[in-house]
């Protein structure tokens, strides 16, 4: 491992101001980035630690939900009013990583989460986000894990958060604090795609650090429901997913949203399919439809073909889920 200066802030401006400096990283449940440190992906010269900053609690009330960057993954999986009130956050967050890492694991650091390409994670291969211009291996190469949506000719990696799919179906805002102030940005803007800046992956700027998440209350999100299907049943990363709201009036839909992850480069909101389902009835033949339409786009590589049919039978079982008020 590189080795490197350890900084623990004091207060939210001193940790802004040492995340801005060139070589800083920031560190809070450490689950990531201190495997990619391992691993040599990551060779930072100082550790910035954010651990002791107030951003941990988690707040619920008639506007919506405010989970505190700095929360863990396990608190806010297990708190009554995300389990009653936001259930796919719940399920999303419950169906990430193992008990222990969800234990350390901060909300904030799980949306800051790097992809599990192998190409990304092997230093000895060609990657173009983690070494700009040098290529993409996966392109031709092992490709089975990777987007079917999003992708560019430079990367095909996709996202690996669950949470951050489950939030974007719930049109989260993330609140960012940096030198200027802050700001906030909805949370399907703030996840770039690869573009030809693959290495480019959020709209962070230098120094600003996410404060908090924020979710608005809405009647569709206590109908929600988050399918995660994978290649075995636990601590491993999506083949496809689905996270899932509706709101359902006199027999037809009113509300929904979706979103999809597991095969997009980022947390991917199916827009174009959340209008195809209102004013329709919720049944078989309309999610089907939905589904079509939320992977209308897809391209697939040589070997994830199979991602796109996946996709499209887990939206269909989601949706199914989601309007039985499971």
């Amino acid at each position: 491992m590189h080795p490197f200066a350890y900084r623990r802030a004091q207060d939210a401006d001193a940790a802004s101001a040492l995340a801005g400096a060139a070589g800083s990283d920031v560190i809070a449940g450490g689950t990531d980035l201190l495997q990619l440190m391992k691993d040599d992906v990551r060779r930072p010269n100082r550790l910035i630690d954010i651990t002791g900053l107030p951003w941990t609690r988690i707040e619920s009330g008639p506007a919506g939900l405010r989970l505190g960057a700095l929360a863990r993954m396990s608190d806010v999986a297990d708190a009554s009013a995300v389990r009653d009130n936001y259930p796919v956050i719940s399920e999303a967050l419950l169906a990430s990583a193992s008990p222990q890492v969800r234990n350390m694991a901060t909300i904030g650091g799980n949306l800051m989460q790097r992809t599990r390409c192998v190409y990304f994670r092997d230093v000895a291969t060609a990657c173009n986000k983690r070494a700009p211009g040098s290529g993409c291996s996966a392109l031709d190469g092992e490709n089975r894990l990777h987007a079917v949506l999003g992708g560019s000719a430079d990367c095909v990696a996709t996202h690996a958060s669950d949470l951050a799919v489950a939030l974007v179906a719930l049109d989260a805002m993330v609140l960012l604090r940096g030198a200027s102030g802050e700001r906030r940005v909805p949370l399907d803007a703030f996840h770039l795609l690869p573009g030809d800046t693959p290495e480019r992956e959020t709209v962070l700027q230098p120094g600003e650090l996410i404060v908090a998440v924020e979710v608005p209350a809405a009647p569709h999100a206590r109908r929600s429901h988050y399918l995660k299907i994978r290649d075995r049943a636990s601590f491993e990363f999506a083949l496809a997913s689905a996270a899932v709201a509706l709101e359902v009036e006199g027999g037809v839909i009113r509300q929904s949203r979706i979103a999809l992850g597991g095969v997009a480069t980022k947390p991917w909101r199916a827009r174009a399919a959340e209008a195809l389902l209102a004013g329709r009835p919720p049944v078989p033949a309309t999610f089907v439809a939905a589904a079509d339409e939320a992977l209308a786009g897809a391209r697939p590589l040589q070997q994830n073909g199979f991602k796109i049919e996946l996709a499209k039978r887990t939206v269909v079982r989601a949706l199914h889920t989601a309007a039985q008020g499971a």
